[in-house]
């Protein structure tokens, strides 16, 4: 059965990698899958290997984002069907430590998450053309929705599960800090979610553009100096929660400066370690918040996305065979003119 393997760094094959899938119990999904997104995490394994202390140390297929159609179904499976699309859910917590005892699924210490290096052996990724799932795993997705939105679940999800993470957010003033893909997602979920004023930064014109798509209120273009943000910064800040997409230290700087006394930062994006300004934080009672991936709002954002309650199509800017995945990562490596750049699986 195919499959999209990273070897090594730019090593990236379309192969005969997995053998095909047997028998299914009975609470068991068999999915032809149909699309997968890139994500970053694909791009740094795609780009250097790894991430951190995360590098792929054997032939790992990629992929987390991805959707495709039921083909059979378990004798207890009754919610999905034949030929359904479904969103799959990457995230298989493991039920039973302490993490999973107190509800903390989506830190679970035994995850099996798919497309992920932090395991040795490597949870092999869904960039393939069948994959047998539990039945809690699969999430209906209606027409006339396309495979392509299907696969942008898993990370709606982690956008959700961030806009969690800010409280309240109904009438608040929000900052949105870097616009790719998680950024402009989490302007989707802060508006659902109420807030009342969205402003957002980037480096680049593609991005912000994507972003006033999807009802930023205000785009700053931050290439031309964190001076733009100053509006935000009067009279010791005017933004309620910001939300940090972009994992860069400056960016984070500047995003604490515009915070109102007892706002809220809420770290979303990856980028290793920071200055923090702890006289700033002391002084006006900020509050650091983190967010890692999600649990119950995969199935909110299959709902979301399958009403069209929210309508992602505008952040997806192209969609390439597997044969063409090298092609594939190289746009969505190119801030400038790529947000979501998907791979048709079958």
């Amino acid at each position: 059965m195919r499959a999209l393997v990273i070897h090594a760094p730019h090593d990236l094959r379309v192969e005969d990698f997995f053998a095909e899938v047997g028998d299914l119990g009975p609470e068991d999904v068999l999915v032809r899958m149909a699309a997968g997104g890139i994500c970053g995490s694909d791009l740094h394994y795609y780009h250097h290997g790894g991430f951190g202390t995360v590098r792929v140390k054997q032939p790992m297929a990629l992929g987390h984002e991805a959707s495709g159609h039921v083909e059979a179904v378990g004798s207890a499976v009754k919610h999905v069907a034949k030929g359904d699309l479904v969103a799959v859910n990457p995230s298989h917590p493991c039920g039973t430590c302490p993490s999973c005892q107190r509800g903390a699924f989506n830190h679970c210490e035994n995850m099996i998450f798919n497309g992920s290096a932090m395991r040795f052996p490597h949870v092999q990724g869904l960039f393939r053309e069948k994959i047998s799932v539990p039945q809690n795993r699969v999430f209906k997705i209606a027409a006339p929705v396309s495979a392509a939105e299907a696969a942008l679940c898993e990370p709606f999800s982690v956008a959700l599960h961030a806009a969690k993470q800010a409280g309240d957010l109904k009438g608040k003033r929000v900052l949105v800090s870097g616009c790719g893909p998680i950024g402009v997602l989490m302007i989707v979920a802060a508006r659902l979610a109420g807030a009342s004023h969205i402003a957002a930064t980037d480096i680049t014109a593609h991005s912000l553009a994507v972003a006033a798509k999807f009802g930023c209120d205000d785009c700053l273009d931050v290439s031309k100096g964190a001076e733009v943000l100053a509006p935000y910064t009067e009279n010791r800040g005017q933004i309620d929660v910001v939300f940090e997409c972009s994992g860069a230290p400056p960016a984070m700087a500047s995003a604490l400066q515009t915070l109102r006394p007892q706002g809220r930062i809420v770290l979303v994006g990856l980028g290793g370690d920071a200055p923090v300004p702890v006289n700033m934080i002391v002084a006006k009672e900020l509050e650091i918040v983190g967010t890692f991936r999600f649990d119950l709002e995969f199935a909110r954002a299959a709902e979301l996305i399958s009403s069209r309650t929210v309508d992602l199509r505008p952040m997806i800017s192209a969609s390439f065979p597997m044969a063409e995945a090298v092609e594939a990562f190289t746009q969505a490596s190119d801030r400038t003119r790529a947000t979501k750049v998907v791979i048709n699986l079958s």
